[in-house]
């Protein structure tokens, strides 16, 4: 079955957060300790806290029919070294490899060749590499898929359909001191049923973004070679692909939400001022025999008493069924210190216990944000609802956001 892009309901003013524009989360982490979430290793997230998602559709399995063996592993290198720039300064000029484009200074995209397309086999997994430049702070990155109309040299973000696909936080790193790169690994072999699509091959062009957001500030005057200068980060982004597991089977896309606004003091950020509850009401063009919501948050404030220092129990209910509930936060941020080579108030001097790291920490800078796979199962054609609910967030001072994205898998 081929996949198939379904529009999502548009929503009564009072659910108007869950049908705007993406609303980019340019801020980083303040001076805070950065906004990520992870399985807690050092270069690797599973990025999938509840399910795996789809059943397996015979796509290759883990060696391929008859004596035809699976094809070698690939590593598709997407993007390479590009250079990001101060993201609150007007975008700059610089050149970019061939096929990139710039959107502004902390977004850049390029467009996924027939040939990359071709290399893709029924598992994947995405990769980012940060550079350490003149941004000595922890920031929010991500990685986006846009579907783009075919043969489109270049497209506005707020016009195309978009789906988050992974998001991360940069360590608190000095480009003078070792190592000068961290590495972050997502799994992502729900996007394999999107990119072999041939009804969606036939109409878009799949075009990936990477984003780093970032300000040279600080570094300008902290940092040994960074005076007067506004490059931030530089980025990469790698696919890698096997043949190790049967493809999984989906044959709808919902995209709903990327990067909006979620917190309770914001118009339209929730469902009503003064509450951190979100509802997205959505179509399902057919019943569905298997159904998934792929949902990524973090939490972020990092003024006194800021949400991104306080944990806090997060509830995702579907039709009014409590799907899944987590607490952002790892065991430990520190399989992360060797990351943070610039001095901050976060990790300090010395070592810190779980405990510790667990009394304040909703992520690691220099980790992966998780993504989080909500399973859904059968369900009918029609419309359907999905909630969202903090209830003890506070946003002190009327500040502090939850970036949100999410987007519906079915088949």
């Amino acid at each position: 079955m081929n996949l198939r892009r379904a529009i999502p309901y548009v929503c009564p003013l009072a659910l108007l957060a869950a049908c705007t524009d993406e609303q980019r989360s340019d801020v980083g982490a303040g001076g805070g300790t950065g906004t990520s979430e992870s399985t807690g290793s050092t270069t690797a997230a599973t990025g999938t806290s509840a399910g795996t998602g789809g059943s397996g559709t015979g796509g290759g399995g883990s060696g391929g029919s008859g004596d035809v063996p699976p094809p070698d592993p690939e590593e598709i290198p997407v993007l390479e070294n590009v250079t990001f720039y101060d993201g609150y300064a007007a975008t700059v000029d610089e050149p970019l490899p061939d096929g990139v484009i710039r959107h502004d200074n902390s977004l850049v995209a390029t467009r996924l060749t027939d040939e990359l397309l071709a290399k893709v086999q029924t598992t994947l997994k995405v990769r980012v590499v940060v550079g350490a430049l003149c941004d000595n702070y922890d920031r929010l990155g991500s990685v986006n898929l846009a579907l783009v109309p075919k043969g489109a040299q270049t497209y506005v973000t707020g016009e195309v359909d978009r789906i988050e696909v992974a998001r991360f936080v940069t360590p608190f790193m000095d480009m003078n001191k070792q190592p000068t790169t961290v590495p972050y690994e997502w799994e992502a072999s729900n996007l394999v049923p999107i990119l072999k699509d041939p009804d969606l091959l036939a109409e878009y062009d799949f075009w990936f973004e990477l984003s780093i957001f970032g300000v040279p500030y600080a570094a300008n005057d902290e940092v040994a070679g960074c005076a007067g200068r506004n490059d931030t980060q530089l980025g990469s982004l790698l696919l890698h692909t096997d043949s190790t597991q049967d493809a999984q089977d989906f044959s709808v896309l919902l995209p709903l939400a990327i990067g909006e606004e979620f917190n309770n003091y914001a118009m339209g950020a929730s469902d009503k001022v003064g509450t951190t509850r979100k509802t997205v009401s959505f179509e399902l063009p057919a019943d569905t025999q298997n159904a998934q919501l792929v949902l990524i948050t973090s939490n972020h404030g990092a003024n006194q008493g800021g949400e991104e220092y306080i944990r806090r129990e997060h509830y995702v209910y579907v039709d009014g069924e409590l799907a899944l509930q987590y607490k952002p936060g790892r065991m430990s941020c520190e399989p992360f210190r060797k990351y943070n080579t610039q001095s901050n108030g976060i990790y300090g001097r010395s070592p810190r216990s779980d405990e510790e790291w667990q009394s304040f920490s909703n992520w690691c800078p220099g980790d992966v944000i998780d993504t989080r796979i909500v399973p859904w199962g059968a369900a009918s054609a029609g419309m359907h609802e999905l909630v969202i609910d903090v209830p003890d967030a506070t946003f002190a001072d009327g500040q502090g956001n939850f970036p949100f994205s999410l987007y519906v898998q079915a088949r």
